[in-house]
């Protein structure tokens, strides 16, 4: 597989597939494709169809597959951002949102990755849930806004305000932590918790979260307390 990533504020990756290969979806991504590329929708089976609902993900994926020769498919970004690939494989597998896999080679591996600490993370909110890619292949990811990466050394700590963390490699420990403070938590105004990441590892962080950007402008509307 190749592939070209183009645009500015809303990217596409289009990808050119050897006859036989295959590219994976779990949701409306596709912008356009060459004639000859064949897309089935499949399930993965009950109990894991079961855990995807749980986690508000899609319960099908969608596989297209070239047929009788090269094949092109295209993938579009739902929010302005960037389109981040990932080279997956055993031993390098990632933890991501669980909104941010775009598409990836049918090789990559989808499971829900849940936090240790489950009673911070049901009340931590966005952090709770997320995704695991595994597997072997090229996973697209989307950003919403800019992309910013670290490399957390052993025992190096970063606090993340819990919509701006984008994904973390596995080696990368992550801890749903409530604000200190009375005052802080109820006037501050950055919530009641925040995302604690200790090295080592890369982290990659989104500078313009979608569920940021829908508060702030449902805080303009008409009607909306100030």
């Amino acid at each position: 597989m190749r592939y070209e990533i183009k645009g500015n504020s809303f990217p596409v990756v289009i990808c050119y597939l050897e006859n036989g290969e295959q590219m994976i979806t779990e949701r409306g991504s596709m912008a356009w494709m060459s004639e000859n590329m064949e897309m089935e929708t499949q399930g993965g089976g009950l109990g894991r169809m079961f855990s995807k609902a749980f986690s508000g993900e899609s319960m099908f994926q969608n596989i297209y597959t070239a047929r009788g020769g090269e094949g092109m498919i295209a993938f579009s970004s739902s929010f302005p951002g960037k389109i981040l690939p990932l080279e997956i494989q055993p031993g390098k597998e990632f933890v991501l949102q669980k909104k941010a896999f775009l598409a990836g080679e049918a090789g990559i591996g989808l499971n829900v990755y849940f936090n240790r600490k489950v009673s911070s993370g049901f009340f931590g909110g966005e952090g709770f849930i997320m995704q695991k890619l595994s597997g072997k292949g090229t996973a697209f990811v989307e950003v919403d806004g800019d992309l910013m990466e670290y490399n957390l050394q052993p025992g190096q700590k970063l606090i993340v305000d819990t919509g701006n963390l984008l994904g973390f490699e596995t080696s990368v420990h992550m801890e749903v932590r409530t604000v200190k403070g009375v005052k802080n938590k109820l006037f501050g105004g950055e919530g009641f918790f925040n995302t604690e990441l200790t090295g080592p590892g890369r982290v990659w962080l989104q500078t313009m979260p979608m569920s940021a950007l829908v508060n702030t402008i449902a805080g303009m509307l008409p009607g909306s307390s100030s």
